[in-house]
């Protein structure tokens, strides 16, 4: 196996790399709350799709929804308290990276399984991207450099009224 292979079986799910940029979005406009359009104009994102995404953030505690008028998504507890590996872990329905290593016993029986060492190697690997992960908060990810960048990624990642403003002006 190529280590082509091996790195393309590490990549993490759209739906994981969704839920990481909604949770980077909230935490680049922590001040006020953003509505489930907005966070899918600015990345690009069907709404819909979306909608699962945040409704599953929610019920594993990472973001506070609020319906109705002067609703809106924010982070339902400080950035430094969300840890990457846990929402990694929440999104991710399968870490397995082989078969063999399916956790409820659903993967597929190999038949070098007795005398391979691959599935041990591949756990290691696996522990090590995790560790990487469980030591990095949501705010490492948004120190004031990179959360310059990230508001300025696209122009209607700016604050609605900015836009309107400005709208209104021009």
């Amino acid at each position: 196996m190529s280590s082509w292979c091996i790195f393309n079986l590490m990549r993490l799910t759209l739906y994981t790399d969704y839920a990481l940029r909604t949770l980077l979005y909230l935490g680049v406009h922590a001040d006020r709350r953003v509505s489930i359009r907005e966070v899918a104009e600015a990345y690009g994102i069907s709404e819909n799709h979306l909608v699962k995404v945040i409704h599953h953030l929610g019920r594993g505690g990472f973001v506070d929804t609020l319906r109705g008028r002067g609703g809106g998504l924010m982070l339902a507890r400080p950035a430094d308290q969300i840890n990457v590996g846990d929402v990694v872990r929440h999104t991710e329905e399968d870490m397995a990276l082989v078969g063999c290593m399916a956790p409820d016993g659903a993967g597929v029986e190999c038949v070098l399984a007795r005398a391979c060492h691959l599935r041990g190697v591949l756990g290691e690997a696996l522990g090590a991207f995790m560790a990487v992960l469980d030591g990095r908060t949501l705010a490492d990810l948004l120190k004031p450099y990179e959360r310059k960048v990230l508001q300025q990624a696209a122009p209607h990642m700016a604050a609605p009224n900015t836009l309107k403003t400005a709208e209104n002006t021009g």
